[in-house]
């Protein structure tokens, strides 16, 4: 990691120094790093339950999923944006959010094979995911913390990445640097749809947010791209999906079990990547 990329007590803020296999900050506060390599700095305050975010269920259920690369696709698309700004900017990318780690570990492997130097950290709330995530790369900095409170200097980060997540733009733009971006990834209007046809009674019409908190804290859009295709998904991998999204809560119990029963379906994967950025 960056010497300029410092970690941040969540509690007081101070800067965390490293200490034997702890981080401490000036006031005493202190932070194990975990045997599997990641710090756990989510404070009792951004816990809304005992065990936030992706449960252990959720987590190898995705795991299994991306490791099929029937996202792939996105993940290259991803590799691409991000990278294409390591000339211009010093390349401290955070992603907001990071789940198991299946598109950071795959930027990590992108950048490398482009001989680009990048300090890439992944952050997300469930302790599960990042437990799983810390496993596949031991340099990438993985913290368990929230978007609402990310434990990372202000200014520091060049590149904020907000896949499929929840993004906190107010936290974002204060930990972004000068010419610092944003880039969301976010279900296009026929994301899933053949999926979401079966599953509800009625699909509600398409309506791309525009992030008005967003523009009202000076941020402004930058690119915007789109990536559509077509792909096939056996009886375990459409049963992985429906675990890893939040359909499974939505949706109508028993069109649900009719879901589960299908040997195949053919799905279309429709997705938006767009930037923003300080003015």
């Amino acid at each position: 990691m960056s010497k300029n990329l410092m970690l941040n007590c969540p509690i007081d803020g101070l800067i965390l120094e490293c200490d034997n296999n702890s981080l401490k900050c000036a006031h005493g506060h202190s932070y194990d790093k975990a045997k599997q390599g990641y710090i756990n700095l989510l404070t009792v305050q951004n816990k809304r339950s005992k065990s936030p975010g992706d449960s252990k269920e959720m987590v190898a259920a995705r795991q299994s999923f991306l490791a099929s690369n029937i996202y792939k696709p996105i993940s290259e698309k991803i590799n691409q944006v991000a990278l294409s700004h390591t000339e211009t900017l010093a390349t401290n990318i955070l992603d907001a959010g990071c789940g198991e780690g299946y598109y950071l570990t795959q930027l990590e492997q992108a950048a490398k094979k482009e001989e680009l130097e990048t300090n890439l950290l992944g952050l997300d709330i469930s302790k599960f995911a990042i437990q799983a995530a810390a496993k596949k790369s031991k340099n990438i900095q993985w913290l368990v913390a929230s978007n609402r409170q990310i434990p990372i200097a202000d200014q520091s980060l060049d590149l904020i990445l907000c896949i499929f997540g929840f993004p906190v733009f107010s936290e974002f733009k204060q930990k972004l640097t000068t010419n610092g971006k944003i880039l969301l990834v976010e279900s296009a209007e026929n994301h899933l749809i053949e999926l979401r046809e079966l599953i509800y009674p009625e699909i509600k019409p398409y309506q791309q947010n525009n992030y008005q908190e967003a523009l009202d804290l000076g941020l402004t859009w930058g690119k915007s791209d789109t990536l559509s295709y077509q792909v096939e998904l056996n009886k375990e991998q459409l049963a992985e999906l429906l675990i890893m999204t939040p359909h499974i809560h939505r949706a109508n119990r028993e069109k649900l079990e009719q879901v589960k029963k299908l040997d195949k379906l053919a799905l279309t994967i429709n997705v938006n990547f767009r930037l923003l950025q300080i003015k």
